[in-house]
This record gives C-alpha cells, structure tokens and sequence, in this order.
C-alpha cells in the first residue's frame, strides 16, 4: 500500500449518522432492539423450517436461506455500529474495514439474486403448480442457492480487489456508519475510474437482473391470479404477492438510490439514510413480511410450542 511521498492511512474513523452527542445513547438503544429484533426474528425462522418437516419445501429453503444471509449482513455492520456510539474514537483498522466491505457486499449482492430466485419459485408455483414439483426440485434449488452465493462472492471480489489497489493518503474520515463503496472511493488519492466503472456495471447488473426477473415474474402471477374464480384464492395469492413486493421494493428502491448515482458529498448523506433501509431495517423485517403472516409457519410454530408444553 504505498502511495510515493504520501503517508499511508493505517486506520479509518467512521463519523457515523452525523447525529448530535445527546442522540448517541437513544440510537444505540434503538439500534441495539433492532439488532436483537433481527437475529431472534431470523434465527427463530430458520430454526423453525430446520425443525418443521412440512416445512421442506423449495419455497422455505429460500426462506431460510434469505434469513440467513439477513443475519449474517446486519452482524456485519449493527455490532460495530453499536460499539461506535458509545466509544470516544470511532475507528477502524485497513485490513477490518476491507474484510467488512467485503463480507458486506457479498451479503448484500446475495439477497438481490435470492428474491430473484423466490420471485421465480412463487412463478412456478402459482402459474405451472402441475410442473412445480419437477421444475422446483432439490437439485434445482440447490444449484440456484449456489449461483445466488456465486454471484455474491464474484461481485464483492471484484470491487474490492479494485479497492485494495487504490491508495488512501492522510484523509481518513468516512462519511458513513460502515465501509461501503462510495464512501471509500471518496477518500482516495488515486484515480478511482476503473472503481466506478466496476461500481456502475455490477451494481447495474446485480439489481436490474434480478429486477427484470421479479417484475416479469409477477406480470405473470398477477395475469394468472386474474384468471382464478374463487375471490377467496385470488386475495390470498394477492396478499402473499404483495408482501414480497413490499419489500423488494425498499430493498432495491433504497440500494438503488445508494449505487446508481455518481458520487458526492450531498448524496453521501442522503446515502447513509437509504443504506439503513437496505442494511439494517429489511433484514429485520424480513422474517415479518415473508413468515410470520404465513399460515404454515403459524401452524408450525404452534406445533412446536404444543410439543414443548406437553413435554
């Protein structure tokens, strides 16, 4: 990491929310519900498909994959987070700020392609349920775990491989709550072309891709269900469609805002705010909108605390 005359950043300091003093406590406070919120809510899922044998099936194998990328992304961030609040000096060392960008990325490029694939599970299953049990086999949903997995590791190996390259000479403050892309780039003291390209190009990919497939999905469950007689089958499928839509809207809506603009200090801060959305808030939500409204995941979880009570 040498950078010529310049002396070498060893260490960031992330400034955070930008929130005043007296905020700090409240925030970590909220922040902290959010955090326990999240791993019981997501833990509690994927332990609960785990232990429901009815529960095996394609739909709750994405579902529990789903949940477990959420947890993994928000304990990347939230515990950091949460010691920044209360610590004097919110730093962070080079090596722990590109191991958390890249951990970050490949977590968050995962969830885009795996509410592609539930986007399609619920094609299948709404508009050819005959084939489903062929279409959506175990094989399938495997291979499909796998790209999703694969395409988080390639994204993030590719972005941060052109990170490392930059140099980072005496400015060293971070305009955000963790390492992400824009802020980093905006502290170099190198050319960050190429970055912005990479930049633009994944996150163009890893967000219209998957897009175009939920949204051509949904043209054709909602065409569909148009065609269901029973007003009774067609609210359900309806509430269960706009859920998934809900949510894929603030998930992609706010990452959207964050990666497809060119860099500033303005958007920085307006950034920070859409990034709690997609980072901290969805993950949360979740296990909220994709199973607690769920009949058979209330079924399910009844069943177990029966079994435990009778024990």
């Amino acid at each position: 990491m040498s950078a010529g005359n310049h002396s070498t950043v060893t260490e960031f300091i992330l400034e955070g929310l930008g929130v005043r003093p007296e905020l700090q406590l409240p925030l970590f406070l909220l922040f902290l519900g959010i955090y326990v919120v999240t791993v019981v809510g997501n833990l509690g899922m994927i332990t609960l498909i785990g232990l429901s044998s009815h529960l095996h099936t394609p739909m709750y194998y994405f579902l529990c994959s789903l949940s477990f990328i959420d947890l993994c992304q928000s304990t990347i961030i939230i515990p950091k987070m949460l010691v920044n609040f209360v610590a004097e000096k919110n730093t962070i060392s080079y090596p722990e700020c590109m191991t958390q960008l890249y951990f970050f990325l490949v977590f968050i490029i995962a969830e885009c392609h795996m509410l592609a694939a539930m986007a399609y599970d619920r094609y299948i299953a709404i508009c050819n349920p005959l084939l489903y049990n062929v279409t959506m086999s175990y094989q399938v949903c495997s291979w499909l775990v796998v790209g999703v997995y694969s395409m988080g590791v390639i994204g993030s190996t590719a972005h941060t491989a052109c990170m490392l390259r930059l140099h980072f000479c005496k400015v060293n403050r971070i305009n955000h709550y963790f390492c992400d892309l824009f802020p980093l780039l905006e502290l170099s003291c190198s050319s960050t072309y190429i970055n912005e390209v990479i930049v633009l190009c994944f996150s163009a990919f890893n967000i219209f891709a998957p897009t175009l497939i939920i949204l051509g999905s949904y043209i054709f469950i909602i065409a569909s269900i148009l065609r269901i007689r029973s007003t009774e089958g067609r609210f359900k499928a309806f509430s269960t469609c706009s859920s998934h839509f809900s949510a894929v809207s603030i998930f992609y809506g706010s990452a959207a805002f964050m990666y497809l603009q060119p860099s500033s200090v303005s958007s920085m801060e307006q950034g920070k705010v859409s990034s709690v959305f997609y980072t901290i808030v969805v993950p949360m939500l979740n296990p909220l909108i994709y199973s607690v409204r769920n009949k058979d995941v209330k079924v399910a979880l009844n069943k177990i605390l029966h079994k435990r009570c009778t024990q």
